[in-house]
């Protein structure tokens, strides 16, 4: 993570939207994005979900209906989001949120492809473990 600069995008709001699950943030240089609680959560910097290195991320599966329960301040430079699925240990900084932004659809993308590579579904059955994809692979359940 970054340092705070002169450079770093600062949010000027953040809101969230829980019926469409999503957070919306607008930066002081006019930008903004709005960004799927799934999405955040699938890219949480916590070193669960990162790993300590290149290579040692886990893959977060069935997260298609998580939602933020709560968000904390972390000093002047950050947010800690509560996650419905009980993980709150990532600490996401304005220029790792900004990152998100800009990146969104190329980071869901590839996202999508580790998700699809390792059969692995983005919900969750009805015992609240994820799901396996479908053989067919066509991404669909039926």
């Amino acid at each position: 993570m970054s340092g705070l600069d002169a450079a770093t995008p600062v949010p000027t709001e953040i809101k969230l939207h829980q019926s469409s699950r999503v957070m919306e943030l607008s930066f002081a240089d006019g930008t903004s994005f709005r960004l799927p609680y799934e999405y955040l959560r699938v890219y949480s910097p916590s070193a669960e979900v990162r790993g300590h290195g290149p290579g040692q991320e886990t893959l977060q599966v069935g997260k298609r209906e998580v939602t933020i329960v709560d968000v904390e301040a972390v000093g002047h430079y950050a947010i800690r989001p509560k996650f419905s699925d009980g993980h709150d240990t990532g600490i996401y900084s304005w220029d790792y949120l900004y990152e998100l932004g800009v990146r969104q659809d190329a980071m869901w993308q590839q996202y999508l492809a580790r998700m699809a590579s390792a059969g692995a579904s983005r919900d969750l059955d009805h015992a609240g473990a994820p799901q396996a994809a479908p053989a067919h692979g066509c991404g669909h359940r039926h």
